[in-house]
């Protein structure tokens, strides 16, 4: 049994590199590769990898942890407040919307009550590890479509567990007591919540500021593991799904000095797990239910996509986000995500669901994962020609009333050189910097200057960033940087953003909070940004 799992790993890694290789050749989602091996090598086509004894669910599992602890540590609770309501409202209002219409058709196709309605509720759920990689990957996950998709999807994750607690309902057995599961649930669920916002206290204030003074990367290592399994348990303890104990466990250590030392610690195992669990969901499908029904199945998959789709748009929109934007991150929502294949499986063990229907719902479910990066960025396209009509007006209009204000946060060398180089040019330049005796000779010389935390967003409406065509960050720590501009984009989303940061490391990251060029001090920043600022002046050139 050891060699076989072993034998099976092996393949599937092996795939997966493979995959990797050709989708950067074609320049192509390494997920949509993942998926697309992992059918070739599964039963229905090569039968390579036949997994009979379900080993690697296992491995899946770990994967599925792995990315949701990295959510959770990439993921604000300052964002979570302000998705309070679009979580909500949005994630209700999609999965009412897909469920209805899919429950009425499987109806009128002759299906019982009970399957219909738990493959209803399966095929709302949308794939959280999915987009949010995706989103991630095309620094789209800090803009507001993106955060408010994430807050849907974290509203269907939140769901899982009451409809897990649905199938024993579908039976028609153990009615009490899935009722009084349900009441515990809810006081289970609010007391996870208790702990995990007490933790989160603790960890920041107490145990990592004792534990960073060993200087130890394998402390790090262990306490992490230990951490991320132990929460992990504790929630499937008390009846909660362990997924949301690993993103609960990235919340507790989100935000602390640790973070970003965890996540970069976490990379390389994450994306191997992620590999092996992609590439395993696509061994489930089998090619050969499209083609024995061709037809069927492809209207089925069609359906699905457009039903998705709506229900997104439709939830999007009550979210605040205008039409395009909905209907862009809507195309990127029409899939069927990793938790059906958990609810589906509960349904086929208890009976609610047939072999035929169980493996219906999985091809289509499969199917939609293939074709979601493709949609994504189809739907992706259509945001970002949104934001280049309302990016075209608002510099029209900056250009008609405030075309030479420019803001240079940080009066240190390279600052000081770039408000001067930008004054000589006949800029209205404001500076921003904590010290007032930095910005005491520019305030003699005629220069507007605001003395305060660029990272607040009272400093920055001082110095009239919303109506600057160009900012400039240059502060001395990149983690101030990060935040900086991420206040600055709230205020002005249509600005040039020039950065400068201090580590290569951090280029990737600047960029997906919204500046739209970073330079790092390794690159030699005086003279890139000089050469920047000549670029911003002669566009044509």
């Amino acid at each position: 049994m050891t060699q076989s799992l072993i034998h099976d790993i092996l393949i599937i890694l092996s795939a997966g590199l493979i995959a990797n290789l050709i989708c950067r050749w074609l320049q192509s989602s390494i997920l949509i590769g993942y998926l697309i091996v992992g059918a070739i090598i599964g039963q229905g086509v090569l039968g390579w990898v036949l997994n009979e004894q379900n080993q690697l669910e296992h491995f899946a599992e770990v994967g599925v942890f792995l990315l949701l602890f990295s959510i959770g540590l990439e993921f604000l609770l300052d964002d979570l407040k302000r998705l309070g309501f679009n979580l909500i409202i949005g994630g209700a209002v999609q999965m009412t919307l897909v469920a209805l219409p899919v429950v009425a058709v499987l109806l009128w196709l002759g299906i019982s009550w009970q399957s219909a309605v738990l493959i209803a509720a399966a095929v709302t759920f949308s794939s959280t590890v999915l987009v949010f990689k995706a989103l991630s990957e095309w620094g789209q996950s800090e803009q507001p479509h993106g955060r408010r998709a994430v807050g849907i999807l974290l509203f269907q994750d939140a769901a899982l567990i009451p409809l897990l607690l649905l199938v024993p309902l579908l039976t028609g057995t153990d009615q009490t007591e899935s009722f009084t599961a349900y009441a515990m649930l809810a006081v289970t669920s609010v007391l996870f919540v208790v702990v995990v916002v007490g933790l989160r206290y603790l960890l920041s204030n107490w145990v990592i500021p004792i534990l960073a003074g060993y200087r130890n990367s394998e402390l790090v290592i262990l306490f992490t593991i230990v951490s991320l399994g132990g929460v992990t348990l504790a929630a499937y303890s008390v009846g909660l799904p362990p997924a949301v104990g690993a993103f609960a466990a990235g919340l507790i250590f989100n935000g602390n000095r640790w973070t970003k030392q965890i996540d970069a610690l976490v990379l390389p195992f994450r994306e191997t797990f992620a590999a092996i669990f992609f590439i395993g969901l696509g061994l489930i499908f089998d090619p050969r239910l499209f083609l024995n029904k061709p037809f069927e199945m492809s209207l089925m998959l069609v359906g699905v996509i457009v039903i998705k789709t709506f229900a997104a748009t439709i939830a999007l929109r009550l979210t605040g986000l205008p039409f395009r934007r909905a209907f862009g991150m809507g195309i990127g929502l029409a899939h069927v995500g990793e938790f059906a294949f958990v609810l589906v499986l509960l349904g086929l063990e208890s009976g609610v669901l047939s072999d035929v229907d169980y493996q219906s719902v999985v091809a289509i479910a499969v199917g939609s994962l293939i074709l979601t990066p493709p949609l994504m960025k189809l739907g992706l396209r259509l945001v970002h020609s949104e934001d280049v009509e309302q990016e075209t007006e608002r510099i029209y209009e900056s250009v008609q009333n405030e075309s030479t204000r420019a803001t240079v946060i940080g009066a240190g060398p390279i600052g000081r050189q770039l408000a001067s180089q930008l004054e000589i040019k006949g800029k209205d330049v404001c500076l921003i910097d904590l010290s007032p005796i930095n910005l005491h000779p520019f305030a003699q010389e005629g220069f507007r200057t605001v003395v305060g935390d660029a990272t607040e967003n009272r400093t920055l409406e001082l110095a009239e960033v919303d109506k600057s065509v160009m900012t400039a960050v240059c502060v001395p720590d990149d983690e101030s940087a990060v935040q900086i501009v991420r206040t600055i984009r709230k205020l002005n989303r249509t600005g040039t953003l020039i950065v400068r940061c201090r580590y290569q490391i951090n280029v990737g990251k600047l960029k997906r909070v919204g500046a739209d060029r970073v330079v790092s001090e390794e690159a030699e920043a005086s003279i890139a940004l000089l050469r920047i600022l000549i670029t911003f002046d002669h566009p044509a050139d």
